[in-house]
C-alpha cells in the first residue's frame, strides 16, 4: 500500500512553487489561467490598440474558462455564472471579453484547430455578449461542454463532494497530497473566526438550515489548491452541526489580496480586499455572493464561502470547431449578464453599440479585439516556452 506523505507548514512555498511550476507547463492554456499580473503587463504594453472604455461597473478581472462554471444558490438552483472573483474591482468590462477570448483562443489551439477558429470564437463572443446586453434574461442553447457539466452539477451530492474534495464520508479532513497540517496558530485562529457572529451565521444561509442552527469546528487543514495558494492562507474547514451529527459542510477559506485588475480610478470600493470580492460576487454571481463573507484571520483579509456540489469549473480542453464557436457565444453571454444586470437600458444600449464599432470588412467583430488577442497570444506563447525552458533546467 502506497504511503501517503503530506507538507509540513515549514516546507508549503517550495513545494507550491514546484507544483505550480508543473501546471504551468502542461499547455499554453494552463500557463495563461496562471499568469493573470502578466495578462494585464502585457495588454497595458499594447497601447497601440485603443479599447473602448466601458461603463464602470464590477468585472471578473480574471475571466477566463476555468472561472466560469455551474454555481448553485442558498436554495439549491443552479445557473453558470462566474465562479471566481479574487481579481473583481469596477473597472473596463472590456477587459473581461479580451481575457475571455484569449482562454477560449488558446483552449482551441491546444486543440489543433485551425486559426481561422480564432476569427470564429471572436464573432460569436460579441453576438453572445450583445445579445445578453440586449435582453438580460436571453435564453441560449447550452453547447455539449456546458451541458454536461450542468447535468452533472444538477446530480451531484454531499457524498460526491466528500468524495472528491476529502476522499471520505467521516467528519475529518485526511492529510495526504492536497490537505496538509496547520501550525497551531493556525488553527486556534480558525477555531476564533467561526465564533464570530458573520461566520456563525454562514452554514445558516442555505434553505434547509434554522437559522438558530450552531456548527463546531470539527477539523481544519491547509489547502494546497490552484496556482494562486503560493505565500498565502488558504485553509479547508469541515463544520459539523451540533443539533444534527449528519450535517456537515466544507467550508474554503482563502486571503484576500490587491487585485492586478486595473480598476477605474474614480471607482468607489471597498477598501478591504475581502469585502471588496465579496462586493463584486454579489454584483456578478448572485448565486455565489449570497452564501460568501468577508473577515479578518490572523490580521489578514480572507473571504469565506461554503462549498456546495454543484459548484463545478469548466474545462474546455479538446473541441471541435463548431464547439469552441458555440462555447464562446454562450460564455460570452453569461459575461454579458453579469456586466448587464449591473446597467440601465440606455447604457446597455449604449455600450453594445460600442461594441459594434470598428468591424473590419474581413471579420464581423471589433478591431481592438482581434488585434488585441493576436498580439497576447504570440505574448503568452513566448512566455509558456520560456517558462518550460527554466522548469525543465530546474528539474
Amino acid at each position: 500500500m502506497r504511503k501517503i506523505t503530506w507538507t509540513e507548514p515549514r516546507n508549503r512555498n517550495s513545494v507550491l512553487t514546484a507544483r505550480r511550476g508543473v501546471k504551468m507547463a502542461r499547455s499554453v492554456h494552463a500557463y495563461v489561467r496562471g499568469s493573470t499580473v502578466k495578462f494585464y503587463e502585457w495588454l497595458d504594453a499594447q497601447k497601440r490598440h485603443s479599447l473602448p472604455e466601458g461603463p464602470p461597473v464590477w468585472i471578473c478581472g480574471d475571466c477566463h474558462v476555468g472561472n466560469l462554471g455551474p454555481v448553485a444558490n442558498a436554495e439549491g438552483e443552479v445557473e453558470i455564472q462566474i465562479r471566481d472573483l479574487d481579481q473583481t474591482v469596477i473597472g473596463n468590462p472590456a477587459h473581461d471579453l479580451i481575457r475571455l477570448a484569449l482562454s477560449l483562443a488558446t483552449a482551441s489551439r491546444g486543440s489543433n484547430l485551425p486559426g481561422i477558429t480564432i476569427a470564429k470564437i471572436l464573432e460569436n463572443m460579441i453576438e453572445g455578449y450583445a445579445s445578453a446586453l440586449a435582453e438580460e434574461d436571453v435564453e441560449l442553447e447550452r453547447p455539449n461542454a456546458v451541458g454536461v457539466a450542468m447535468k452533472k452539477a444538477v446530480a451531484r451530492s454531499w457524498k460526491h463532494l466528500a468524495r472528491e474534495r476529502i476522499k471520505d464520508l467521516k467528519p475529518t479532513i485526511p492529510l495526504g497530497t492536497r490537505f496538509w497540517p496547520l501550525k497551531k496558530s493556525e488553527l486556534l485562529a480558525i477555531r476564533r473566526l467561526f465564533r464570530t457572529d458573520e461566520m456563525a451565521g454562514l452554514p445558516t444561509l442555505l434553505r434547509s438550515r434554522d437559522d438558530a442552527t450552531r456548527f463546531d469546528v470539527v477539523d481544519s487543514a491547509y489547502w494546497m489548491k490552484g496556482c494562486s495558494s503560493l505565500g498565502l492562507l488558504r485553509f479547508a474547514v469541515l463544520l459539523q452541526s451540533q443539533e444534527d451529527a449528519a450535517d456537515l459542510c466544507l467550508i474554503d477559506i482563502k486571503e484576500a489580496v490587491t487585485a492586478a485588475a486595473p480598476r477605474y480610478k474614480r471607482a468607489k470600493m471597498p477598501r478591504d480586499n475581502a469585502q471588496r470580492i465579496v462586493e463584486g460576487a454579489r454584483h456578478l454571481s448572485p448565486h455565489l455572493g449570497e452564501r460568501m463573507a468577508a473577515g479578518r484571520l490572523m490580521d489578514r483579509s480572507v473571504f469565506v464561502r461554503e462549498l456546495l456540489p454543484q459548484d463545478l469549473k469548466l474545462e474546455i480542453e479538446q473541441v471541435s470547431q463548431e464547439e469552441a464557436a458555440r462555447a464562446a457565444r454562450y460564455l460570452a453571454a453569461v459575461v454579458g449578464k453579469a456586466h448587464g444586470r449591473q446597467m440601465d437600458a440606455q447604457t446597455r444600449k449604449s455600450w453594445a453599440s460600442n461594441l459594434q464599432s470598428n468591424h473590419s470588412k474581413s471579420l464581423d467583430a471589433p478591431s481592438w479585439l482581434w488585434s488585441s488577442v493576436v498580439a497576447l497570444i504570440a505574448s503568452h506563447e513566448s512566455a509558456y516556452l520560456e517558462h518550460c525552458r527554466k522548469y525543465a533546467l530546474e528539474n
